[in-house]
């Protein structure tokens, strides 16, 4: 059965009753360290917090640490997101679980290298027009939860299967997405602190629309083209 916007939403909301603190938490913790980690670094490399507050331009060293750490950062990222794909699949996730990602440094890897390519893909497509660009965004979006549940799969083979399974629901991923637009004004009203519950709702239906709607394809009937762009 193929479930509607609303349907899906409404799951998703089913399976974060419960949940909603230590999802709020999780968002709070990767907010952390993504914006205090990479000042943090700034400070230090500038020599200190003295002459980073009187520095007009940032060190280049800094910037470029900034970049390694924005790479290392993508697999905490990608962990986040199978957070919630537990979550959607009524199960009961823990926090440590996202950061034991690191330990698993091949799968870490993978991620990372999945990431570049996609986003590589994105741009040459986003080259030709913004829209088709957005498109073939969207045609990837179920690159991570696919690599999830198929471990074996390569990168380029994870992006090919998305492709593939997201023909005819590129519509639907588009305008789920869309229906929060309204949420997110709110958050931004409550001074950010809305988006501490209204990023667990996405990102719960997210991984709600890839368990009801992607995963259950065969892969039988996947065709899988030489070229994944």
């Amino acid at each position: 059965m193929r479930l509607s916007i609303s349907q899906i939403k409404k799951k998703a909301l089913a399976s974060l009753k419960g949940k909603w603190g230590i999802s709020a938490a999780l968002t709070f913790i990767i907010f952390l360290i993504s914006t205090i980690l990479p000042g943090i670094v700034e400070v230090i490399l500038s020599g200190g917090v003295t002459e980073w507050a009187n520095q007009t331009d940032t060190p280049l060293i800094a910037d470029m640490v900034n970049i390694l750490v924005s790479f290392l950062f993508i697999p905490l990222t990608v962990a986040t997101y199978w957070f919630f794909l537990v979550i959607a699949r009524w199960n009961n996730p823990k926090i440590s679980e996202v950061f034991a990602v690191y330990k698993q440094w091949e799968l870490s890897l993978k991620v990372i290298g999945t990431s570049i390519l996609v986003g590589i893909f994105t741009i040459l497509w986003s080259l030709l027009l913004i829209i088709p660009g957005i498109i073939k965004g969207i045609s990837y979006s179920q690159v991570f939860f696919l690599l999830k549940d198929n471990p074996q799969l390569s990168a380029l083979e994870a992006i090919t299967e998305s492709k593939t399974r997201m023909k005819g629901y590129k519509w639907k991923y588009f305008l789920l997405n869309l229906s929060f637009i309204g949420w997110a004004f709110i958050a931004v009203f409550t001074l950010g602190i809305g988006f501490l519950w209204l990023a667990p709702y996405v990102s719960t239906a997210n991984a709600t629309f890839y368990n009801e709607l992607i995963a259950p394809q065969d892969h039988e009937d996947a065709k899988s083209p030489d070229l994944a762009i």
